[in-house]
């Protein structure tokens, strides 16, 4: 069953708030974007190539992707075949936080209480779902 606009809004506003309240990164909805471009689609990945692919400035995809690697969730690699270019990667630290925010999104649509699911590198601790 497809969700409605209202509804599909409400999932997300309950899974970025339960994320807000847990986690100690607050990763803003541009890091959030190009991290998970970086995550989930097929690389090798530059900054050059982030920043068309996302319509953004490369100045701002380089900020992005700075802050990304200080939360350790991307490392950058020089290309062996080119040592001028430098791919972006993503980290086992970013995709378990990716994994957890998943699960957020997933509680929420399944109208679980999310209140209580830990984010980061807490351990998660999801509730039974609500009785429908």
């Amino acid at each position: 069953m497809a969700m409605s606009e209202r509804q599909s809004l409400d999932l997300w506003r309950r899974a970025v708030s339960s994320y807000v309240r847990t986690s100690e990164l607050d990763l803003s909805a541009r890091q959030q974007a190009i991290f998970m471009t970086i995550a989930l689609q097929n690389g090798p990945h530059t900054v050059r190539g982030l920043a068309a692919g996302l319509n953004l400035a490369k100045p701002a995809v380089t900020r992005a992707v700075d802050m990304l690697e200080k939360a350790g969730f991307v490392r950058r690699r020089r290309d062996e075949n080119d040592m001028r270019s430098i791919f972006v990667e993503r980290t086992t630290k970013g995709m378990d936080w990716l994994r957890n925010f998943s699960g957020l999104i997933v509680a929420a649509g399944a109208g679980e209480d999310i209140s209580q699911i830990q984010t980061g590198n807490e351990t998660e601790a999801r509730p039974e779902p609500k009785a429908a």
